[in-house]
């Protein structure tokens, strides 16, 4: 395999390897405050909203709603094909993440758009959060 077919992987550390692990599973996990109650991400050593820091890795919804988009119509080599959809999602749980939409018609998507979390294997120990867009009728 050559090096424009290999995607970068991201590091894990002691800090994210909880979130890594969620994925590996797939399920997503985000830090929640044990103080204030409030889940962030991305993986940090305090609150971010608070300040405190007792933190505690809970598995989420991955239900959110596309905050804003933008379409990569150029790859930046062969692991990236394009188009990529590159969004913000809005999770329900309070965070925005970025993530990629996968298998989304990049002309008929809106802000708004319900969301739910899938995984893409990347690597034999990286899988990467993407979200697919729902129904409303499938959003809870």
């Amino acid at each position: 395999m050559g090096a424009g077919n290999e995607k970068i992987l991201p590091p894990v550390t002691a800090l994210t390897e909880p979130y890594w692990a969620g994925c590996r599973e797939q399920e997503l996990r985000l830090q929640q405050c044990d103080a204030c109650g409030q889940y962030q991400f991305y993986p940090r050593s305090i609150c971010s909203h608070c300040g405190h820091n007792e933190l505690t890795w809970r598995r989420v919804s991955g239900r959110g709603r596309v905050a804003s988009f933008s379409v990569v119509r150029r790859p930046m080599s062969e692991a990236y094909p394009a188009p990529t959809v590159i969004a913000l999602v809005d999770l329900a749980e309070g965070p925005r993440m970025m993530s990629s939409l996968a298998d989304a018609d990049p002309d008929s998507l809106a802000i708004g758009q319900a969301v739910a979390v899938d995984f893409a294997e990347w690597s034999e120990d990286i899988f990467m959060p993407v979200f697919r867009l729902v129904t409303e009728e499938k959003q809870p």
